[in-house]
């Protein structure tokens, strides 16, 4: 998570939690970056998420807090579960607590939405119902 100058270590923390919970949840990578986007923020965020271990099942959310910028890129995996319009929800709700200022408990909760829509389906086997 880069940029943390932007947060305090209790910040960081319960960000890191936020991130292993959902990453639990739904068995999908989370990655955050809190700084300057160099030049476009939605190539740069495209950039930073190809640059992932495993791309195809991350999600990945850049946040420029001096440029007001929020970009959140997922990897084709996780678009199986996880939709565009999920996707703008959970951006949404971060943007909303970014303009009240708080910047760690918009990026919670959205982290947390965002694994709540990516989680795989579950599924009955054979036999069970």
């Amino acid at each position: 998570m880069p940029g943390g100058e932007h947060l305090t270590e209790a910040e960081r923390a319960r960000l890191d939690e936020a991130i292993r919970a959902a990453e639990r949840l739904s068995r999908v990578e989370f990655s955050v970056f809190i700084g300057t986007a160099e030049g476009d923020p939605r190539s740069f965020a495209t950039q930073l998420h190809n640059s992932l271990v495993a791309p195809s099942r991350s999600i990945l959310v850049m946040v420029d807090p001096v440029a007001r910028a929020l970009e959140i890129v997922t990897g084709g995996w996780v678009r199986r579960t996880l939709t565009d319009r999920q996707v703008e929800l959970a951006a949404l709700q971060m943007r909303s607590a970014f303009a009240a200022d708080d910047l760690v408990g918009g990026l919670v909760r959205g982290i947390h939405m965002l694994a709540e829509h990516a989680r795989p389906p579950q599924t009955l086997h054979a036999g069970e119902a």
